[in-house]
């Protein structure tokens, strides 16, 4: 799921700059491309999306596991975010 994000927000970029998107992966750069507004509560949830998604990325990284409960709630946002994203398009 936090690849769509990333993809999100790098089509978000490319809307706003007229430039392909940067190769980064990184939550929070691409949403300071982007000139959306984002509060300090989504800049947090970009971080803590970043941590997950570079254990897939790099299989030595290897973040604290989350309770069933922190899981279910990051899944949930994650499930917004590009529902929200999108709008800005």
């Amino acid at each position: 799921m936090s690849l769509v994000v990333e993809k999100s927000l790098k089509a978000i970029v490319v809307k706003i700059t007229q430039e392909f998107a940067p190769k980064s992966h990184n939550l929070i750069y691409l949403a300071e491309k982007s000139k959306i507004e984002l509060s300090e509560k989504q800049l947090e949830f970009f971080g803590i999306l970043m941590k997950y998604q570079l254990e897939g990325r790099y299989p030595g990284y290897s973040p604290r596991i989350p309770l069933k409960k922190e899981i279910e709630k990051y899944l949930l946002k994650t499930k917004e975010s590009p529902e929200w994203l999108s709008l800005k398009l």
